[in-house]
């Protein structure tokens, strides 16, 4: 069957699911698509990367972090525009803060303002709740251990436990739950095109929703890595004291994203038995945060899709 087989080509080409639409990006391009209450309306625009302006910055590991942070800012871009063609109540007033930066800044700066401080939060939520806050926790078992490995195993547990249970959570809004049709949409378009097949929905339609490539997987990678790397490092640091703790995963943080990006690196552009059995953890979370999308929806993917696919073949290998 088409959706059991193992394309021999692989792309960069990766997407994010949004608000009733998909923002696809190549290697030279990203195109926003959603489907709003008038139709379809369409975003394109070229890109480069700040790696490739500043090659240093293009090294492994390093990279890792440098795309991270410029996914995440495209990301919330691309999220707000979608965003704006559904609307909140009319009837909603607008908080102190929509009215101070209205008043203060204009439509332009006002976006780039509010772009900043949610790829803060984003960032601030994301080291608070995986890293700070199980290091807090496991400070409650310190007076009761003597070991930093026994330290170390806590916090790990702690860690996955939350994750999981953020995944759980998240996964039962019914609101993200049209969004995650999205991100299974989004996944079957690329696979269809890995497979080198026509686009259309039919031929989405039967591929399948977890993607080596995911930012699900990749997170999930993060955290593995971080669970290894901080029981290494801690057992040579001061492990008792909460702040040096604190200090150490902030210090620890672009390491283990770079070290998290190169692995997903390597095992989305290998199909062997050993990268097979890596990825299971990664694309069985998927089952979360992918859903099975409806036609309308892989009609969306695929337009995206075909607008970032670059005119020179092979330029978008992996």
């Amino acid at each position: 069957m088409a959706e059991e087989q193992s394309p021999q080509f692989r792309t960069s080409i990766g997407g994010q699911a949004l608000i009733e639409g998909i923002l696809m990006r190549g290697p030279g391009k990203q195109a926003i698509v959603v489907r709003s209450p008038d139709g379809l309306v369409v975003k394109e625009e070229e890109i480069t990367l700040t790696r490739d302006k500043y090659p240093i910055l293009g090294l492994p590991v390093i990279r890792g972090a440098v795309t991270f942070i410029d996914s995440m800012v495209r990301g919330v871009k691309a999220l707000m525009f979608s965003a704006d063609y559904f609307p909140e109540d009319e009837l909603v007033q607008p908080s102190k803060f929509d009215l101070w930066v209205e008043k203060h800044f204009s439509d332009e700066k006002a976006q780039k303002l509010i772009t900043v401080l949610a790829v803060i939060l984003s960032l601030g939520m994301t080291i608070g709740l995986f890293f700070l806050l199980p290091t807090f926790l496991a400070g409650f078992v310190d007076p009761y251990i003597k070991s930093a490995a026994v330290h170390n195993l806590v916090e790990s547990v702690i860690k996955l436990a939350i994750f999981f249970a953020y995944m759980l959570l998240v996964s039962q809004q019914k609101d993200i739950q049209r969004v995650f049709q999205y991100h299974g949409a989004e996944h079957k378009t690329i696979f269809c095109y890995e497979a080198g097949l026509p686009l259309t929905v039919e031929n989405c339609r039967i591929q399948k929703r977890f993607h080596p490539r995911c930012g699900t997987s990749f997170l999930f990678v993060v955290i593995i890595i971080s669970v290894i790397i901080s029981s290494l490092v801690f057992s040579f640091v001061e492990w008792r004291n909460l702040w040096v703790r604190f200090g150490m995963h902030l210090l620890l943080l672009i390491p283990i994203v770079g070290v998290a990006y190169e692995f997903n690196r390597y095992v989305g552009g290998h199909d062997t038995p050993v990268t097979r059995f890596l990825s299971r953890p990664g694309l069985w979370l998927q089952n979360f945060t992918t859903n099975e999308p409806d036609d309308s929806m892989l009609e969306v993917a695929i337009k995206a899709i075909k607008l970032v696919i670059p005119a020179e073949k092979g330029k978008d290998a992996w």
